[in-house]
Order: structure tokens, then sequence, then C-alpha cells
């Protein structure tokens, strides 16, 4: 081991760079150092110990040339007028305090950058300019050259700016917040006992400001509910919605009636608290992690622009004016927009996110190169064959069949209870107006009024935003986001469980290899490692990464060679290696095609291979077991069956395990179990497994980041976090209990209230105050019993 790097913290190896007297990894590190001390930003490194960002050195050329054409420039920028402009650019590696103290000290990187904010949930930062001085590009090349990189896609210059409805609704509550409490404070003396003694001036003075307080409530922030009141009788359907504007509207009437006629100040704090206290439940149901996307297409992950070459220049276009024939270059690590053919180059294509194999497929001159992988090597030119919107990446988004998944049924029984509930309770109240109306009139509109506001619905209405509400940000706090409610009613209906392999039980990130063959000596392991060290192939990767030999970086490597799709070879130590497929070193066929398998020869002999497999997740063995006492299990994978022994054992049977499956095999596998009638959880993390997871009941892909790009999916899961999986599931099973429970406190205390309301005992006003009470208990017995219960079933 060498010394860790200052910035970083990585290990410099045996060849330090030293600047300054102090060990850096790179010259990339050794750079942002010097402009961070330059700059007298060396606190950076006192918020927290090797809490740097490895930095690559590297000429960024035109990578960003892009950013220069007006048309991208002026979808991206927030604003931009007088010399002054805006940005807000989505950062992944944004990471800790110490990324936020530097992001957020810009400004004295380059003095034109005027001020710069860090969003820290959403890993966003907001940068203010002098669009005179800096560019927008150079902006986004001062950032990448501290290797803070933008991650800048084509959905961002279509995004609709969703956080209106959102301001709106926290405007709602905080209209009817304020009226609540001043409303409440005028109302305080006729809680009080000795309130009725209050002047006739006093009480006529405070009906009055409540009613003008009330206005704005009941007009504005209420107006969803009576929308969509009307929405579901237009449809001749009697929705939640229906008696809530009932009873807001009787409230309203009867309070203002009371006001206008000077008989009392009213039940305006018992209507504006059942309004504020709906507004906040809706809140709360919504409030999930909003840097989060489910529903993702092509446009997250392709970006915004390409480089066109025509007669031998270049030029940057929106990916938007792409076109049929146009040749277009792409560099190492890019996206390949469209469906093509090569024109020049070596390609080597990695469709990880795409077919879920992580190993690239090289290609030759004129073959077809599909949309969605990515380029790994040198630059190369291919020619466009298809529109971005009809390629193959786009028809994997397509699949889905239905177009839009069930609703929860939970919210139908919801709508169907509340339309009894309201006939019954509108008969109730009528039956008991008619009743006084013969035998005392002076109590018939009390007890008619008093009927609808004790049975008002509202705790009916809060019990299910506020249980599935609590249960998702319960579910957040440990690593596992839903895409909303109704999802975790269908997670409690499921008895079919489908896995994908690579990147879902598996780690795309880490592979196992043992060699097989000779034994190996110490210097031959070295060599070895010298060798494919010098080359980025995953397969290569792994094995100098399972060597543990340190002086390996001490071996001279010539005559370097690197053959796509075959192997790599070179001369270690005056030492000839090969290494690569059996064809490439053996010259026969592989005797193991069912493995991936990279042969070794040294010198003058074939040494042997080493057996690259698939790392599994933690607890993945454990998650199986518990999934498969109540759940039936299957796995497809579009991998070969080099995996089915390890597998076989797990998942009870090897016909649950399916290989060599295509995106549409998969997708068809989970439409037949539909048909059989099961509920089904699809559970995946690439591409291949978009129309699967559409398709299916409940779709769950699982992320090393969560913010990261993944297929449109109903929930996200930590990786993580994919041990208590188990957990999460069972616990939708608690929501839903708690649910009923809060169904039945709400409905034994409408009973209770209507058995002194229909008696004309009960005062409007006692009614009122008893309402927002129940409203409150059935909340807070709803809130507490997810929060504790969390704690002790979700381990």
């Amino acid at each position: 081991m060498g010394l860790p790097c200052i910035h970083c913290g990585e290990d410099c190896g045996n060849h330090p760079i030293i600047w300054d007297d102090k060990p850096f990894c790179c010259n990339g590190c050794s750079t942002v150092y010097q402009i961070l001390n330059q700059n007298k930003l060396s606190k950076y490194y006192d918020i927290q110990p090797m809490s740097g960002i490895k930095v690559e050195q590297v000429d960024l050329g035109d990578k960003y040339a892009y950013i220069e054409n007006e048309e991208i420039k002026e979808k991206l920028l927030d604003f931009s007028d007088g010399g002054i402009s805006k940005i807000t650019l989505f950062i992944p590696t944004i990471h800790c305090a110490s990324c936020i103290w530097l992001l957020e000290n810009l400004y004295t990187l380059n003095p034109n950058i005027i001020t710069s904010s860090v969003n820290f949930p959403k890993k966003i930062v907001s940068i203010t300019f002098k669009d005179d001085h800096i560019s927008l590009r150079q902006v986004v090349e001062l950032l990448v050259s501290i290797h803070y990189v933008p991650e800048i896609t084509l959905d961002q210059l279509d995004k609709k700016d969703s956080s209106i409805s959102e301001r709106s609704l926290l405007l709602k509550i905080g209209i009817s917040g304020f009226s609540f409490m001043n409303v409440m404070l005028y109302n305080f003396p006729e809680y009080l006992p000795g309130g009725d003694e209050l002047s006739n001036m006093f009480t006529r003075f405070f009906g009055i400001m409540s009613l003008i307080l009330a206005l704005p409530v009941v007009i504005y922030c209420a107006n969803d509910y009576y929308l969509s009141a009307y929405k579901g009788l237009k449809h001749k359907m009697v929705n939640i919605d229906v008696p809530i504007t009932l009873g807001i509207v009787t409230l309203f009437l009867q309070s203002t009636y009371e006001v206008i006629t000077a008989n009392g100040i009213g039940y305006m704090d018992s209507l504006i608290g059942l309004v504020l206290f709906l507004l906040i439940g809706k809140w709360y149901q919504g409030k999930t992690y909003q840097a989060l996307s489910f529903e993702r297409d092509y446009k997250s992950y392709f970006p915004v622009a390409v480089t066109k070459v025509m007669d031998g220049n270049t030029e940057t276009l929106p990916l938007s004016k792409l076109k049929l024939s146009d040749r277009i270059l792409i560099r190492n690590q890019e996206i390949i927009p469209a469906d093509s053919l090569l024109l020049k180059g070596d390609a080597n294509i990695d469709y990880s996110f795409v077919t879920g194999e992580s190993i690239p497929v090289s290609k030759k001159i004129g073959e077809s190169i599909f949309a969605g992988g990515r380029q790994v090597g040198s630059s190369i030119e291919i020619e466009v064959v298809k529109d971005v919107e009809q390629s193959y990446l786009t028809q994997l988004w397509n699949q889905d069949s239905s177009g839009t998944k069930s609703q929860a049924q939970l919210v139908s029984i919801i709508n169907r209870v509340s339309e009894y509930f309201t006939v019954i309770i509108l008969l109730i109240a009528t039956i008991a107006a008619v009743y006084w109306l013969i035998f005392d009139p002076s109590l018939a509109l009390f007890a008619f009024t008093s009927v609808l506001i004790i049975a008002c619905p509202c705790a009916l209405a809060l019990t299910v935003p506020f249980t599935f509400g609590s249960t998702m940000r319960q579910f957040g706090r440990r690593g596992f986001y839903l895409k909303n409610t109704d999802v975790i009613e269908k997670l409690r209906k499921i008895d079919t469980i489908i896995f994908d392999k690579t990147g879902t039980i598996t780690i795309n990130s880490t592979m196992k290899s043992q060699f097989i063959g000779s034994q190996l000596s110490n210097d031959q392991l070295s060599s070895i490692k010298a060798l494919a060290y010098n080359s980025s192939h995953p397969l290569s990767a792994t094995i100098a990464e399972s060597i543990k030999i340190s002086n390996s970086s001490n071996q001279t490597v010539k005559n370097y060679k690197e053959i796509p799709s075959l192997g790599i070879s070179g001369e270690v130590n005056g030492v000839q290696i090969n290494m690569g497929s059996s064809k490439f070193v053996t010259g026969k066929d592989d005797m193991n095609p069912n493995s991936t398998n990279v042969y070794v020869f040294m010198g003058d002999r074939v040494l042997g291979y080493f057996k690259i497999e698939n790392s599994y997740r933690k607890g993945l063995v454990d998650v199986i077991a518990a999934l498969s006492k109540k759940f039936a299990l299957f796995l497809l994978s579009g991998d070969n069956e080099a995996e089915r022994n390890n597998l076989a054992p797990l998942f009870g049977s090897e016909s649950n395990l399916k290989f060599n499956q295509s995106p549409a095999d998969k997708m068809d596998f989970v439409s037949k179990q539909k048909s059989l009638g099961n509920k089904v959880l699809m559970i995946g993390d690439g591409l291949n497994d978009a129309g699967a997871l559409m398709e299916s009941d409940v779709g769950l892909t699982i992320a090393d980041d969560i913010y990261s790009f993944s297929p449109a999916c109903d929930g996200i899961i930590e990786s993580s976090k994919f041990e208590k999986l188990p957990d999460f599931i069972n616990f939708t099973k608690t929501s839903i209990l708690i649910v009923i429970l809060s169904f039945i406190i709400s409905f034994i205390y409408n009973f209770i209230g209507l058995f002194f309301a229909v008696q004309g005992n009960l005062s409007p006003l006692i009614a009122a105050i008893l309402m927002p009470i129940s409203s409150v208990s059935v909340v807070a017995f709803a809130t507490f019993s997810i929060s504790t219960l969390s704690k002790r079933l979700i381990s």
C-alpha cells in the first residue's frame, strides 16, 4: 500500500505525484488541491477528512460545445436578463458536507459567479453568474474540472414545471392555517364557561371577521374538492369528495346565516379546520422524495445534443434535429442516440443498461448498432438509420400494452362506502328534520345540521392518505421509495415475484474470478495483473482486481495489443502473454460455453483459465428463503445459463429459472402469469426490464444510486436495503390493517354522534367541535401506529 492521496484519500501507489511535499494519486487531484489553496479554500479538507472527489485530468475539447447552441442554452437557463443568468444543474456526485461547502464557494474559483446554492436531498446546485464575462459552457466546464460533473439530459429540455401544483397546495395550506389560527382566537370565548355573556357587539364583530377569513378558504382553498365532487356526479358517481363538499357547504351556510342574523358566531373554526386538515393530508400523502423520478423514458438517458460530421468538419446540433443518414461522432462513454451503422473506428458497445449484460460487444464496419448502447474506447463515426423516436431503445419503453395500471381496489371501496355513507346520512338528517318539524319545529334545522356536521366523513377521508402517507415516509427513511399510495395496496395482494438476474440479484460492478489450471506463482500472477491492468474491459478489470499482488506496477509491458471480442496480448519482462477467449488463446472452441472464461497463455503453454462469476447481493439467500414461504418465485435473465447450478437450489426448481430471455420474452412471461390470475411483482434494474416492469401489477427497480437513471417503475429500493425487501412487503399488510381499524374508529364515532344528534341533544357547536377532534384522533392513531410498528417490524 502506498501513501493516501491528500485530496481524495485513494492509494497513491508506488509513484505518487508530489506537490508542496504532499502526495496525490493523479494530476487531477493535485490540480484541484492547488486551486483550492490558491483561492484560500483549504478549509474544504477540515469538514470531512479525505472528502475530496477523485478527479481525472482530461482535455474536455468540444464535449460541452453543444451548450453554446442558443436553442439549447435558452431551455437550460432558469433566467437570463441584464447580463445575469441562472441555471440549476443536477450533480449526482454531491455526497457530503465538503461538497456543499465547495460548491457554495464557487465564486472564489471564478469571480464572475455571483452566488451558488446546493439542495442536498435533490443533489442540485443553483448558480447565478455574469453571462457577459463567463459563458454557460465555461460554468459547466468549471464544475467538470473539479469533478462535479452535471448530468444534462434530453428530458431537462422538455421538463414542465411540476412544482406549480405543489406551490398552489402549500399556498392553500398557508391561507387555511392563517385563517384557522385567527378564527380560533375569535371563537375562544365560546369555548369557555360564560362565553355566552359576551356582548352582542363583540359577538357580531368576531362573527363578521370569521366570515371574512373563511371566504378565501371556502372559495379558493377547498375548490379542488368541489371540482372532484362535480366530476364524480357528472359521471353519476358519488365519490368521497361529495360528502366532504356537502359538509363544507352546510357548515358555511349555517355559520353565515347565524352571523348575518346576529344569532351567533357560527362554526367557521370547524369549517376552516376541516379544510386545513384535508389539505395537510393531501400534502402529506404526496410528499415523497421529489428528486426521485418514477416516470422515466429515453429522454432521461439521452444527451441533449450530438456532434454531426459533415465534409470533414463537425458541428453541434440538438438531438431533436438529428435526421436519417446524418453522420455523427460518438466519443468514449457517450450514448448512441439512434439505431445506426458503424462507418469508422473500433466500436465496443456497452449494452449493460439495454440488455443487462455488462460485457461490451465489438462491432465491425457496416454492422448495426442499437440506440442506448455506450461506446467504450476511442471515438467512432456512425450513420443514423432510424429516427430517435423509432429506435430499438424507444420501442422498449413503449412495450406497455395496457397503457395504465389498474386503480387500487381500496380507492374504489372508499368511494363506494362514501356513496352509501352520503345517502344514509342525508336520509337520517332528512328523517330527523321531518320528525322535529312535526313535534318541535324549533329543533328541525338544529337536528338536520347537527347530523350533517357530526357525520361529516372527514375522518374517513383522512384515514387512507395519512396512513399510506406515513407508510411511504417510513419506507423512504429506510431506503424504499414508492411512486404513490396505490402501490402499498397492490403490494399487499401480490402472490408471485419475478426477479431479473443481472444487476438485480447480482452486483454489476463486482464479479468474482477463480483460476482453474496450473498453480500460478507470484511472478506469474504479477505479470498477468500487469497485462490485465492495461485493459479497460470489465473482465480484465475483474482479473486485475482479484490478484492481490502489489508489485505489478513494476512490471514493464511491451507490444501491448487489444483485439476486440478476442483478447489482449503483450510482453511482460520479456515473456509473451495472451489472455482472452479460448479461440484466441488455444485456437479451439471453449469446452465450457455456459460460463464466462478468460484463458491465459504464458511463454510456451496455456496455463488455464479464469472463470468469471457474478457476485450476489448481500442477504440474497435469506431474502429468497423468506419470500419463498409466501410467494411463487421466478428468475428471468437475458444471460446464458452459467449461473443455473448456483441459483436452482435457491429458487427451488430449475423450471422457475428462465435464461436467454429477450425483453419481449420477459414481458410475455409476466403477461402469462397475470392471465393465470396471479398478482405479479417484477423486480429489475435495466432497460431490458422496462416492458415487464410496466406489464406487472407492481414494478420495482433496484438502484445503487437512487438518483441515477432507472426504468419507469412503481418503486425504487436502494441496493443496500435489498435484504429488507420481505419486511417491506409484509408491512403493507400492517398498513391495510391500520386503515381498517381507523375506519372502525371513525364509524363508532359517527354512530355515537348520530345517536345524540337525531334527538336534538347535540348543538351544532358541540358537533362542530367534536368533528375535528374525531379527525385529529384518527390521524394521530394512524400516524403513531405506523411510526411505532415500522420500528418493530422493519428491522
